[in-house]
This record gives C-alpha cells, structure tokens and sequence, in this order.
C-alpha cells in the first residue's frame, strides 16, 4: 500500500474514534444515553402492571457478585466451546 494510502486510513480511523467522544461529550445514563435495552424492556414490563408468576430462589448480595457469576459463566462457556471445537 501506498503511504498516503495508510495516512488516510489512520486519519479516517481517528475519526471515527474521536467522534463519538466529541458528539456524547457530558451526557451519560442520567440524559437516555447508553441506556441498555435490558432497562428499557423492564420499564414497558413495569408500565403494563405485569405480576411475575414467581421470585428467584437466591438473589446474589451484590452486584459485584453477580458481575463474577457472569464472568464466571462465561469462561466455562468459552472453555466448553473451545474444547468442543478443537
């Protein structure tokens, strides 16, 4: 490849890594942004009036917690799938 070639490449790279930095510059969950759609779903669940049928068994005592069972459960799952690809 030529050199302006990749010049214009890493230019064109910088921008459109920059340009969401720029353009959310400020905003976080607060104004809407980065809202994940797990919290939207709960919100039209909750606006419905809907009852759950039943609760968890065991409810993890922190987030921090539940954030190391999802990892967790992740690495299984990737150790099983890259095991059962090999």
């Amino acid at each position: 490849m030529k050199t302006s070639t990749l010049i214009i490449l890493a230019v064109v790279c910088i921008i459109l890594f920059i340009a969401p930095l720029i353009m959310f510059n400020g905003h976080g969950e607060d104004d809407g942004y980065f809202g994940g759609s797990d919290d939207a779903a709960s919100e039209v669940i909750e606006g419905t009036g809907f009852q759950p049928w039943f609760s968890s068994i065991w409810e993890p005592p922190s987030g921090e917690i539940e954030s190391l069972l999802f990892a967790l459960q992740a690495a299984i799952g990737a150790i099983i799938i890259g095991y059962g690809t090999r």
